[in-house]
């Protein structure tokens, strides 16, 4: 198959045109270093598309398979904290310092892919098929689902929370994939509403894989925590990691999408344990459930249920409850209602029994009374004017048509579906947005829930202005530049994640200087957003006379870096 042709974001056939028809991504999209370019051909095989997203163990991007002709996702071992590409031949090395560590992350990194590998076929969990080395680096390679994360379903979603009933059947599943990972030593340490996404065939999948340090605060990589959702052993406190590190976020995942919340972080709740469940959800959640999350949420683990099969064994308990708490359960005392005590006599479920019945009744004989007066007057009710069949042009009910809300989609989702593209035109226009995400829709015309008519052999045109994601701006080059002036001067182009290091100056160098910068490709645009690292001369050492109790420096000393991060 040709692939020239082939768009980098959706992988379909564009025509030769420079903007892609189906998701608007233009062919000349950049894709800035340390990723890989658009079109990289990676182990003779997969063609490398966008990039959909990165945290501190590796990058993911969107890919074509082209021995099967088909899409499916690349992730790439590229751990930015503790290695560089090189521009020309796009090989990845370990900094120097760093090799040992880099060395164990890829270790890593190749145990958990292949052992995904090998788990291939379970219900709810994304299908890995693939590891190839190239580039000094590693790829694995996964099957592509069109479909949106839990955490868009629930926004998206009437009341922004959905019932027991369809939490259960959604994500059981997913706990039973759970228990089959932990069992074959892979634990995920990063399950939450972003992590787990639905696909067209509504089954929950588990993705967002990566090696344990990349999941663990204080250490050598970049960490890439999930507030509410991470348990308090990956922030560094004492705690070993296990089965119940994921336990507690598929517990605080379940809370969210049954009570419509993120749950308070986890470190928040060391102090102050305040994880409240409204009064009305305690009305609607069986009281074993709540208990189950509560259990699953302890803050210490050795206080948390410890297996999948016990969390499991308490979400599907028999329970006579129909909601409401136990005894010793948290809730919010706003919300409680007082009880009234019972009479003797008939039982409340008894009364309530015999309401329903009673109003079933009444509601049936009403509408028999509604037929009876339809058919004695029906001559009269249904009687039509000469004129009825005559209607002005596009004033048919059938017509009118309710614009649907695009806004907060993906441009993508909205045009892969067939029914809208059936009935609107769209027009997209790209704008930079630092509150949307890349490819989601800001805004539109015309406006939500507004109504158009559909024309007799056309479309109705829809205005979509899409997110380009970040501004993206060129590097501005502060070498030599006062600290000052190089920090306004990139503020001034955008750049606002700026981190200083300070060395050491023998006193040959005026202090405050910016000596070194990186990136340092200063021709190529970046994403404002991108950290930038500034060298910067120290004040001159001088030199003191050490009394008996203090030890003389070693001349090797070097100052202490002002950033967690050493910039080379």
């Amino acid at each position: 198959m040709n692939t020239e042709n082939l768009c980098m974001n959706c992988m379909r056939e564009t025509g030769g045109e420079k903007q892609c028809p189906y998701c608007g991504f233009r062919a000349d999209s950049p894709q800035m270093l340390p990723h890989l370019p658009l079109r990289t051909l990676v182990g003779g095989r997969y063609l490398v598309g966008r990039l959909l997203e990165f945290n501190g163990d590796g990058a993911t991007y969107m890919g074509w398979d082209s021995t099967q002709n088909t899409p499916v996702c690349i992730r790439e071992f590229l751990p930015d904290a503790i290695s560089q590409r090189d521009a020309e031949t796009l090989e990845l090395k370990p900094q120097i310092g760093s090799e040992s560590v880099f060395s164990d992350c890829y270790q890593s990194f190749l145990e958990l892919w292949r052992k995904l590998v090998r788990m291939r076929g379970l219900t709810a969990l994304i299908s890995a098929f693939d590891i190839v080395e190239d580039y000094g680096t590693a790829y694995a390679v996964s099957e592509h689902i069109e479909g949106i994360t839990l955490r868009d379903y629930l926004l998206q979603s009437k009341n922004g929370y959905i019932s027991w009933e369809q939490a259960r059947s959604m994500f059981m599943p997913v706990l039973s994939t759970l228990g089959t990972l932990h069992t074959a030593g892979i634990i995920h340490r990063g399950i939450s509403p972003s992590t787990l996404i639905i696909g067209s065939d509504n089954k929950v999948r588990i993705t967002g894989f990566s090696i344990g340090q990349a999941r663990t605060a204080r250490g050598d990589i970049t960490a890439q925590l999930f507030p509410g959702y991470a348990a308090i052993e990956q922030y560094g406190f004492e705690g070993r990691q296990g089965p119940w590190t994921d336990i507690y976020a598929f517990a605080a995942v379940l809370y969210r999408a049954l009570i419509g919340s993120t749950p308070i972080e986890a470190t928040s709740r060391v102090t102050n344990d305040k994880m409240m469940i409204p009064g009305k959800f305690a009305e609607q959640i069986p009281a074993y459930v709540i208990n189950a999350m509560i259990n699953a949420m302890q803050i210490l683990p050795e206080d948390r249920t410890r297996t999948v099969d016990q969390l499991r064994g308490e979400l599907s308990a028999a329970s006579s409850l129909s909601g409401g708490y136990t005894a010793g359960i948290p809730y919010s005392k706003e919300d409680e209602v007082p009880q009234k005590k019972q009479k003797k006599g008939m039982s409340r479920e008894n009364k309530k029994i015999a309401l329903r019945a009673g109003v079933l009744s009444a509601v049936a004989c009403i509408a028999i009374i509604i037929v009876v007066v339809l058919l004695a007057f029906r001559e009269d009710i249904f009687k039509s004017s000469e004129n009825d069949d005559i209607l002005p042009s596009g004033s048919v009910s059938e017509q009118q048509i309710q614009i649907p809300k695009f806004e907060g989609q993906y441009y993508s989702t909205i045009r892969a579906t067939a029914s809208w593209n059936a009935t609107y035109e769209f027009t997209v226009k790209e704008e930079y947005s630092d509150t949307v995400t890349e490819g989601m829709v800001i805004s539109q015309d015309p406006e939500p829930e507004s109504t158009r008519t559909l024309p007799a052999n056309g479309k109705i045109k829809v205005t979509l202005v899409v997110s380009k994601g970040l501004k993206m701006a060129k590097l501005p080059n502060v070498v030599n530049s006062k600290y000052e002036d190089a920090v306004k001067a990139l503020e001034e182009e955008g750049f606002t994640n700026i981190s200083k290091v300070t060395r050491l100056n023998d006193g040959t160098h005026e202090a405050g200087t910016v000596y070194s910068m990186t990136p340092t490709d200063f021709e190529k645009e970046y994403r404002v957003d991108e950290k930038i690292f500034l060298q910067v001369w120290g004040e001159p050492e001088t030199a003191a006379e050490p009394s008996s109790a203090e030890e003389t420096p070693s001349a090797g000393d070097e100052a202490l870096s002002e950033s967690t991060q050493d910039a080379q």
